[in-house]
């Protein structure tokens, strides 16, 4: 089965800037611990492979294998493995609905923020357990789009998360993948399932910068644009709108942003 549901950020360069910001300590520090230096890592959706990256250096006898459906970003990602001398890692383009591997391939298969712009996450979690070995582990986290936290609490924020969980559905996809994520999982097939929940928190004046400036265009990108405008959930006036406060969101010296995830380790036996 094909992926059926659009990518609501696209691969403008506004997203892969914030993409490009995470890394495995900030955000997969739950699967850390569980690591061990001979494994083999499948890392699905892996975009700009600055968590992939860092994954290959926690398994230095092992092998990591960052997975993307759009081709043209795994450029970027080969080039920063490159510059860091990662030499035990590979990139490839696939769907994550039908993996190309064998029954139980890896140890770990890992995936982060992916479930919440797919249409099938059962589906997608049943393949991942598929591929990972008994006694591996599958891991994922997801953020929780309505739980988002900031100050100053500017009304036309408000207005932004409520388009944003519109578009996101229409586009087939569940906003709010934190609060399911353990669901998915089981029903996925897993007994043992371990939940945590972590928060990225951008307040240092820098943090508050590049998030208000990344908003500000990826509101505006076609990605996200056409999908509010084509369904009559909102005009270009408006979400030009939305740009302005959060260009004024982060003028404030004040100004904090709250994300929190959950988390998932999944032990196959």
């Amino acid at each position: 089965m094909a992926e059926t549901a659009t990518y609501t950020h696209g691969h403008h360069a506004s997203v892969l800037r914030v993409h490009g910001q995470r890394t495995a300590l900030n955000s997969a520090g739950f699967l850390l611990p569980h690591l061990k230096p001979h494994m083999k890592i499948l890392d699905i959706g892996c975009g700009p492979g600055t968590i992939t990256v860092d994954l290959a250096t926690y398994v230095p006898e092992g092998h990591v294998t960052g997975l993307e459906m759009v081709g043209d970003v795994l450029s970027g990602a080969r080039k920063l493995a490159e510059s860091r001398g990662v030499k035990n890692i590979d990139f490839v383009t696939g769907d994550a609905n039908t993996l190309a591997y064998a029954d139980e391939t890896f140890d770990v298969v890992f995936c982060h923020q992916v479930l919440q712009h797919v249409g099938d996450p059962i589906g997608i979690l049943t393949e991942m357990k598929r591929v990972c070995k008994k006694g591996g582990i599958v891991a994922a986290r997801e953020s929780d789009y309505s739980v988002f936290m900031w100050y100053p609490e500017l009304p036309g924020l408000k207005r932004w998360q409520d388009l944003y969980d519109k578009v996101a559905r229409k586009n087939g996809g569940e906003p709010n993948a934190g609060r399911h994520l353990h669901v998915w999982a089981r029903k996925a097939g897993f007994q043992d399932v371990d939940c945590t929940v972590s928060s990225w928190c951008f307040a240092k004046p820098e943090e508050v910068s590049w998030w208000s400036e990344a908003w500000q265009e990826r509101i505006l990108q076609p990605a996200f644009a056409k999908g509010a405008i084509d369904n009559g959930l909102a005009t270009m006036e408006e979400l030009e709108g939305i740009s302005k406060v959060w260009r004024e969101w982060g003028e404030d010296p004040y100004a904090l942003i709250s994300i929190p995830s959950a988390e998932v380790v999944c032990h196959k036996h």
